[in-house]
């Protein structure tokens, strides 16, 4: 069986009112992770992604800019014990 991982992150600046969750399901789905991403109160988007190393990897790196109309000043992840719930990835509210 293929490794899978489990990163939690959170993305801070200019990310909410520019389709920053829409875009970012996009990514997964195009990418073929599982997972959530949500807007957090504080103005941030939240996103929890299992799978592989290199698709995980790949949607964070996405994540670091997000679409054309966001502004990502920082993207903090940690690393979660893999779990394998999901079986998408999701736009949560």
């Amino acid at each position: 069986m293929d490794e899978k991982i489990r990163v939690h992150a959170v993305i801070k600046g200019r990310v909410q009112g520019v389709f920053f969750r829409l875009e970012t399901l996009q990514a997964a789905q195009r990418i073929g992770v599982t997972g959530w991403v949500k807007n957090r109160t504080d103005g941030g988007v939240e996103v929890l992604i299992e799978g592989s190393p290199e698709k995980v990897n790949r949607l964070l790196e996405w994540c670091r800019h997000g679409p054309p109309r966001a502004r990502v000043d920082s993207l903090k992840s940690t690393r979660q014990p893999y779990s394998g719930e999901f079986a998408t990835f999701e736009v949560r509210y």
